[in-house]
């Protein structure tokens, strides 16, 4: 180590001084107590992480899932630990910013259904489709005629078994058309069920946002159909009624700002939310319902950005201001730094770059691999960055700015960014991702690593900006892939594309970021699980189209998957 070379660490001890280091007798000795005091401040940067992810990680803390209890525990934790160190709110004199998530809509407990009197349970026997009118109806029916004025059943046996080799034949949207139709012909209610073997697939979908139909639409369970003997001789007393309420979590971001008087803010962050105890369908454990714990996803990361808060909070020769953040909803599909970035707690045109931690816990001992994204975003990372004489671990560069994390929320505002991730395991989105297995030296030499970043960054001087590819995203079960970043907080009709991947399909059709995919050939596009339904329906080397809505234009694209 060269000798006026003075590890971040080192400058933050308290009672010790660059003066003490530079007036030491000797060579040796200076050194001895510059490796003396190194490994003291490791020791309590690797001592509180213990300490964070003890707490973080716990199963009092239920998986932190967004808008729960346990995440709610969370943020107080995080609160608390800056009020402890002093650093201040970044805004308004609180450290929350709460935001909420629209999940769409949910069935109430008004909704109801009984046949000659005998109730039906909901989601057992029965459930409205989400673009189901509103409102009952109590009336006779006969499952084998459709009068006007009365409720009409609708049998998918002849449908399913005449498209058994369509692939793109969309059960529900033809329901919804058999609706629409039986709403013209004057039925008061269409009620749906299927007497054949096939599986028609339809489930309900609160994140349907499809316009409501003129009348009440419910489809019956096969289970309903065995235990009530719906058959064309059936001809039941129908008594329903169909009740929707807006179905939203509330999320809530931490942020705390280091105050420096400086021009310009050096923003970090990490999420800090989890799965629970997997209901939102992103786990992948298929045993029993458990605790996912999320120790390396991502109570490391948070955990580092507290530690990172503690080593630089009395740093006054930093020539930046720290803006520490913590985000709720990122496995929901970014929602909390999306929010934050649309509605910033600081002036925007003041952030230099941002750097993002999620799952930097588990540093192989053998490879010690540490990947960093991002570094496309700025000309400058290199020479901040200093590869050449990182000594601690092997890093894997990656140049994109876009991936499946909080940064990309940075990057769509034209801002540099860098992604800290030290690599899957087999612990990943199950219960097994616990404290006990998380490298703490290993995330110590991250947090050291970050602080030399900053110490790196030069003073007054805002990093260049430059667009880089976007992230290709695995097509996982899906047998083809247009190429666009999903916009997961968009709660219109459609998918929104948050970003588009140069060279793939959509781009070379036409669609650009900010479009919103309303049709994929025949396929109404309503949220994104029917964009996925439809992307599963064609076979790579197909040509469709696909349709978009740009602002208030509707425009058509030839596609070849």
């Amino acid at each position: 180590m060269k000798s006026e070379y003075i590890s971040p660490a080192l400058r933050v001890l308290s009672g010790l001084t660059l003066f003490c280091l530079l007036t030491t007798n000797t060579a040796t000795s200076q050194s001895k107590k510059e490796r003396k005091a190194i490994a003291k401040a490791n020791a309590l940067t690797e001592s509180n992480l213990r300490k964070h992810l003890s707490i973080l990680a716990s199963d009092s803390l239920e998986g932190r899932r967004t808008g729960t209890a346990g995440e709610e525990k969370a943020v107080h934790y995080i609160e608390q630990y800056y009020k402890q160190l002093g650093i201040a709110p970044a805004a308004n004199g609180n450290y929350r910013q709460p935001f909420v998530v629209d999940e769409g809509k949910a069935i109430t407990s008004k909704t109801t259904l009984l046949l000659d009197d005998k109730a039906l349970v909901v989601g057992e026997h029965y459930f409205p489709m989400p673009w189901s009118a509103t409102g009952a109806v109590d009336a006779g029916s006969s499952v084998a005629l459709q009068e006007t004025g009365s409720p009409w059943w609708f049998d998918l046996k002849e449908d399913m078994e005449a498209n058994a080799n369509n692939p793109h034949f969309a059960t529900e949207q033809v329901v919804r058309e058999k609706a629409i139709a039986a709403a013209g012909k004057g039925a008061t209610a269409l009620l749906v069920y299927n007497s054949g073997k096939a599986d028609d697939g339809i489930k309900f979908n609160g994140k349907d946002r499809s316009d409501a139909v003129a009348i009440p639409v419910i489809y019956l369970t096969k289970k309903a159909v065995a235990e009530f003997a719906i058959t064309t001789d059936a001809s039941p007393h129908i008594k329903a009624a169909v009740g929707f309420e807006a179905k939203k979590r509330n999320g809530i971001n931490v942020a705390a700002f280091i105050n420096n008087n400086a021009l310009q803010t050096i923003v970090l962050g990490a999420h800090l939310d989890h799965l629970g105890y997997g209901e939102d369908a992103n786990s992948r454990y298929t045993g029993a319902a458990a605790i996912h714990n999320g120790a390396d996803d991502n109570a490391s990361g948070t955990a580092a950005v507290l530690e990172l808060g503690r080593i630089l909070k009395d740093r006054k020769d930093i020539p930046y201001n720290i803006l520490l953040l913590h985000f709720s909803g990122e496995e929901l599909g970014l929602y909390g730094s999306k929010y934050f970035t649309d509605n910033p707690l600081i002036d925007m045109k003041q952030v230099n770059y941002m750097i993002n931690l999620d799952m930097v816990g588990r540093l192989n001992d053998t490879s010690k691999v540490l990947t960093i994204g991002g570094i496309g975003t700025s000309p400058a990372w290199g020479k901040i960055l200093q590869l050449d004489q990182q000594k601690d671990f092997s890093v894997k560069i990656d140049s994109s700015g876009t991936g499946p994390s909080d940064h990309t929320s940075f990057y769509r505002k034209d801002l540099p960014v860098l992604f800290f991730f030290t690599g899957l395991h087999t612990d990943y989105h199950k219960p097994s991702d616990d404290a006990q297995l998380i490298n703490y030296a290993g995330t110590t030499s991250i947090v050291n690593y970050i602080v030399r970043i900053v110490n790196n960054t030069p003073a007054n001087e805002k990093l260049a900006f430059t667009k880089t590819r976007e992230q290709q995203m695995g097509t996982g079960r899906f047998k083809v892939s247009i190429g666009i970043m999903p916009d997961y907080t968009f709660s219109g009709q459609g998918v929104k594309a948050d970003g588009v991947i140069d060279g793939r399909p959509a781009q070379k059709a036409g669609v650009v970021a900010g479009d919103v995919i309303i049709q994929l050939g025949e396929h109404l596009i309503t949220s994104v699980e029917t964009y996925m339904q439809a992307l599963n329906r064609f076979e790579k080397g197909q040509s469709s189209t696909v349709t978009v809505k740009r602002g208030k234009d509707i425009k058509e694209f030839p596609i070849t998957f």
